[in-house]
């Protein structure tokens, strides 16, 4: 391969050569011409161009300052990749974590009963033996029972239970009129203490119904049409007139645990897929047709019930979502375009009682009377809802707290900034807070508030 390169370059050249003789005397002339003058440029360039070695930017001053300028910028550039690439780990206050989820918190209760001592000895020893029977119920809660002739004086800091002449047992703010002359009255006036100081029971159907507590909570009143084309719509409602007798008076009063905001709306449907089912004299639904109420990616009740009893009320409730009120016109009412005030008064009584099931107000027992009509929920019901949320928003802190705690001490690189570490220490303050604001009884409900 060599060898044939070797003679095909000498080849060239004996052929150059040829060329070189074969031209003619002028053409000669012209090219040495032509490389004088080439070489005359050559002559007038600067010695610095016709010395490669002395170009300026072949110094070794400027190769030295090109090299030391890359080595500046990796310098420079190490400490913004470190701070892009870290992770941010940090440090959570473990150890406080650990003391407040130790902490078992307790509700004191006070209740002075206004009669002899021997009787309020039975009341305190019959109300402790519930209690014992009872742990679920009232764990978290610590009741004391005392005895005082001048019970009015503690009004401010203890439920007082007062004699009364008959029946049936009033309430009045925080206290409670019972007869206490009569025979095993103290029997009555233990069951009577136990429902309206802890009414929640595990077992009851009722539990399941309320709503995880949240600050805030919005409420969505529709007015739903069924085939508007038809006529018989309603195209108006006086809503503003059933907030204010119903909705309003609910609110305010619970406005110590949430912030509600309240909206309303006329909608139109197309008609129903099914038909009622006839029992007797009315028309029914059946609890598989209940679903379509409610949108689908809403609907949580994944299983029906197996066993159902018909019900005469035209109103059902959705766990834990809302409720829904069925609305029958009367014959007498229609070309009406707008909801009558008696029908609306009807709906939003039964919308009120809704509401206070999902938000999880306890009911009065049926043998006791509220006397203070300027409001719809007692102290006592009130008293009692503070004091559940309370306990299940702790309760739940701590587990958070501590999941958190874990979830970072497993994981390693998993990053702890500081707004992380702030949400933790406003939470173990919130929580001190309320264990030493849980000394009082039940009139530190405003004071409770600032721990949920």
């Amino acid at each position: 391969m060599r060898k044939w390169e070797i003679r095909k370059s000498k080849k060239e050249e004996v052929k150059e050569t040829l060329q070189e003789l074969e031209m003619s005397p002028a053409t000669y002339q012209q090219a040495a011409k032509q490389n004088s003058t080439t070489k005359d440029d050559a002559l007038a360039l600067p010695p610095s161009l016709r010395d490669p070695k002395k170009l300026f930017f072949q110094s070794d001053w400027i190769r030295r300052s090109i090299i030391a300028a890359y080595w500046a910028v990796i310098l420079l550039a190490l400490p913004i990749w470190w701070y892009t690439t870290s992770i941010e780990r940090l440090a959570l206050p473990t150890r406080r974590v650990h003391q407040v989820a130790e902490n078992r918190l307790e509700l004191p209760i006070t209740v002075c009963v206004d009669s002899h001592q021997p009787f309020v000895e039975d009341v305190r020893r019959r109300l402790s033996v519930r209690i014992a029977a009872e742990p679920d119920r009232w764990k978290g809660l610590v009741v004391e029972v005392r005895g005082d002739s001048n019970c009015n004086n503690l009004r401010e800091q203890a439920y007082v239970v007062s004699p009364a002449a008959s029946e049936p047992a009033t309430i009045r703010n925080r206290q409670i009129f019972l007869p206490l002359h009569k025979p095993n009255s103290s029997q009555r006036v233990v069951d009577t203490l136990a429902s309206l100081l802890s009414p929640y029971t595990a077992a009851s159907n009722r539990e399941h119904r309320v709503t995880q507590y949240s600050p805030r909570y919005r409420l969505a009143f529709s007015l739903l049409n069924e085939d508007a084309a038809a006529g018989d719509a309603y195209l108006a409602w006086k809503v503003l007139v059933g907030l204010k007798a119903h909705i309003n008076p609910i609110t305010r009063r619970l406005s110590a645990l949430h912030n509600f905001t309240i909206e309303s709306q006329v909608q139109y449907h197309a008609p129903l897929a099914f038909s009622p089912v006839q029992m007797d004299d009315s028309y029914g639904i059946t609890p598989e047709d209940l679903t379509v109420f409610v949108n689908s990616a809403e609907w949580t009740l994944c299983r029906l019930p197996s066993f159902w009893t018909p019900s005469i009320s035209s109103a059902f409730l959705l766990p834990q979502w809302g409720g829904i009120v069925i609305h029958n016109p009367d014959s007498q009412t229609g070309g009406t375009t707008e909801l009558p005030l008696q029908n609306l008064h009807e709906v939003f009584t039964i919308f009120a009682n809704q509401l206070l099931a999902l938000l999880g107000v306890p009911t009065l027992p049926p043998e006791v009377v509220n006397m203070d009509t300027s409001v719809d929920l007692s102290d006592w019901q009130l008293d009692a809802l503070i004091r559940r949320r309370t306990l299940e928003n702790v309760h739940e802190s701590q587990d958070t707290l501590l999941s958190i705690v874990k979830l970072v001490d497993q994981i390693e690189d998993m990053p702890v900034g500081e707004d992380v570490r702030g949400d933790i220490e406003d939470a173990l303050e919130a929580l001190n807070k309320v264990n030493i604001l849980s000394g009082h009884s039940h009139c530190t409900s405003a004071h409770l508030k600032l721990g949920l």
